[in-house]
């Protein structure tokens, strides 16, 4: 790729559009109101608007390795408190995916740096079910279901904040647990029981 090309691209993009809606980039420079909030690697083959056939406006996004919901982030902590309290989301989705790098580099023992207390946030979700991940066998399988639990420990991280309690609480806000799979380009979505979590994360982590 050169990057006088991504320039080219650029005019293309805004005559196409323009050609569809004259008005387009005039609404679009109006304000945003995005009922999604997409928490998503930073993996260049995650593409969120792309996998989910939306475009500009249509979702809010934070990208960062292997999709973390770390507390201490105050880069994702912001994005959530915005999208969810002043964007008033609907929906917040954390989305993993398989063949993911920061995933597989948390199981390594290698030391990588400034990397390494980012991904030991995914070798903690390891800890929590390494007995469910010791028995499986093939390798792949097993990175295919530590990305699995690493969304739904990510979901359970949004679930200890106040911001999302709160609008889970006073006007319903959903959240989901998907997977992308980069190898057939499938959306999987994994059905996690937010209510059940959400009523253990309660009685530990409950804010009023």
């Amino acid at each position: 790729m050169i990057l006088k090309d991504v320039f080219e691209n650029n005019q293309k993009w805004i005559q196409d559009k323009l050609a569809t809606n004259d008005k387009y980039f005039e609404e679009l420079g109006s304000g945003q109101n995005p009922d999604l909030l997409y928490i998503g690697c930073s993996d260049s083959r995650v593409t969120a608007e792309d996998l989910m056939g939306l475009g500009p406006g249509d979702v809010f996004v934070h990208r960062n390795i292997a999709n973390m919901v770390v507390a201490t982030d105050l880069n994702a902590m912001s994005v959530i408190e915005y999208a969810v309290k002043y964007l008033e989301v609907k929906h917040v989705v954390v989305c993993g995916h398989y063949v993911c790098g920061g995933v597989k580099a948390a199981m390594q023992s290698a030391d990588l740096g400034i990397l390494n207390p980012w991904l030991r946030n995914i070798r903690d979700v390891y800890r929590i079910h390494k007995n469910e991940l010791n028995k499986i066998e093939s390798e792949d399988e097993k990175y295919d279901r530590l990305v699995e639990l690493n969304v739904q420990e990510q979901c359970v991280n949004l679930m200890k904040t106040a911001v999302v309690q709160k609008a889970f609480r006073e006007r319903g806000l959903k959240v989901h647990g998907w997977v992308f799979d980069v190898r057939t380009g499938k959306l999987i979505d994994l059905n996690i029981d937010v209510d059940s979590i959400l009523e253990n994360v309660r009685e530990i982590y409950h804010l009023d």
